[in-house]
């Protein structure tokens, strides 16, 4: 059986405090903000996208579903690759394709090579986990909590300022002056990094990164969801989708087989059937894939559609529906892992889960209704970026196996951007179909994906030896 080194054996340097603590936290929000810039700044874009490259909007989709899809892959990859070059250079990686795939967007002629961009930028999703694990190896262990929950807060957005300040950006100097911003946030986070994270000791893992089995990974989710995206938009028994449905099959059978005679495992096989494990996974990938794409895609076009939506303007629709979730769930993360801790993390959760539900099916039943699906999405502000959010995250971080416990945390990440780019990618063509009942359709569909990740929270064990 492959063998993951025990965390508990591996020396850890003295905790840092006062001053350069500060430093350091401050230095990964800025890390953790350069990457978040490129998923909600960019959204209230995607209109201006469309009409200066000339491409049409369920291609130009792509800008969203291909980043988190990149974020799924580079997420568990370049995290994972961290325990064997050091959490220091890991994450100055992960800044320097920010900064690359920054720079292809803002010169793009045409969407392939925006694309191009979007992946690079994508992958770079693994600033969470690395920073996650830089917090618990570096700080004292009473502040690590309120510290984690200030970077998690960060992933439901930018305090909702940055989806406004895109939506402004895009109106008043087009597209590419949001890639301009994000290049200027990416330069100081490497030279904040440079000075304040600690140099890397010695490295978590002994023996090599299993690049093997993080291409099998990685071809394994690009097919599942482009199936999933084919399927919808051509049929699901064309002959394109059914090339995708065996590519998947394929690379994951090809994954296990790789994994289970690897001696450093990207992921070891066995902890993928525990129930502490798979619920947590599977109820992160059907949220995101629900009420993700919600609020960050089909609202969002929905309130710049001037036929059959509200006709705003782009500046005008992401302070009405990006930021208000955004800044409620910042105030409600903190106060959500308080609740976690006093009454569970998982009756939390499912309460969350609960309230989303709720919400989705009012805006699917009044989708026209301007007000009314500006009030339900402040109310996902609550249920879904503070108690979703927060308790997935914590969850992620509490069941992880003891002999391997940054292994959930990386494949949640995984999970996170895999359940956006399939929630987008699953929606798209009926957003992009025209027409009112394009828009209710979509917003039905994600309704169902919703109640399936109630339902596999109830399927969550919780782990017994945790502390």
């Amino acid at each position: 059986m492959p063998t993951t080194p025990d965390a508990s054996v591996i020396d850890r340097p003295a905790a840092i405090r006062g001053g350069r603590a500060l430093a350091l936290v401050s230095t990964l929000i800025l890390t953790v903000v350069a990457f978040q810039l490129n998923s909600s700044m960019i959204t209230p874009a995607l209109p201006d996208i469309s009409a200066q490259l000339g491409a049409p909007m369920d291609a130009v989709s792509q800008v969203s579903s291909l980043f988190f899809l990149a974020g799924a892959v580079g997420g568990v990859v370049l995290a994972r690759w961290s325990d064997f070059i050091g959490r220091k250079r890991a994450l100055l990686i992960v800044l320097a394709l920010i900064v690359l795939g920054t720079v292809l967007c803002i010169f793009a002629p045409n969407l392939p090579v925006l694309l191009l961009g979007r992946v690079l930028q994508g992958a770079s999703s693994a600033a969470f986990q690395i920073s996650y694990v830089i917090l618990a190896e570096t700080l004292p262990a009473a502040v690590f909590p309120t510290t984690l929950g200030v970077l998690t807060a960060i992933n439901g957005g930018v305090g909702g300022v940055d989806g406004w300040i895109g939506g402004l950006l895009a109106d008043e100097f087009g597209f590419r002056s949001l890639f301009v911003v994000i290049l200027v946030v990416a330069v100081v986070a490497i030279v904040c990094v440079a000075f304040a994270v600690p140099r890397d000791g010695e490295p978590s893992s002994t023996g090599r990164m299993d690049w093997w089995g993080a291409a099998a990974l990685s071809a394994g989710l690009i097919c599942i969801t482009y199936f999933v995206s084919t399927g919808s938009a051509q049929g699901w028994f064309a002959p394109l989708t059914l090339a995708f449905l065996a590519g998947t099959v394929v690379s994951f059978v090809l994954f296990v087989v790789i994994e289970k005679r690897r001696r450093t495992p990207l992921i070891a096989v066995h902890h993928l059937r525990s129930r502490q494990v798979w619920p947590v996974l599977a109820t992160t990938v059907l949220t995101l894939s629900s009420v993700f794409a919600v609020i960050n895609f089909t609202v969002v076009i929905l309130s710049q559609d001037e036929t059959v939506g509200f006709g705003l303007n782009a500046s005008t629709s992401a302070l009405l529906f990006l930021a208000p979730p955004a800044i409620i769930g910042l105030a409600a993360a903190p106060v959500s892992g308080w609740l976690a801790g006093r009454f569970g993390w998982i009756p939390m959760l499912r309460i969350g889960m609960v309230l989303s539900v709720l919400t989705l099916i009012v805006i699917a039943i009044a989708p026209q209704s301007q007000w009314m699906v500006f009030a339900m999405i402040a109310v996902l502000g609550v249920a879904y970026n503070g108690l979703v959010l927060t308790t997935t995250n914590g969850l992620g971080v509490l069941q992880s196996p003891t002999e391997a416990p940054a292994i959930l945390p990386s494949m949640n990440s995984t999970a996170f951007g895999f359940g956006a780019s399939l929630g987008i990618a699953i929606v798209a063509p009926f957003v992009a179909s025209g027409g009112i009942g394009g828009y209710t359709t979509a917003l039905w569909i994600s309704v169902g994906i919703s109640v399936l990740a109630l339902t596999a929270t109830l399927f969550i064990v919780p782990k017994t030896d945790r502390p």
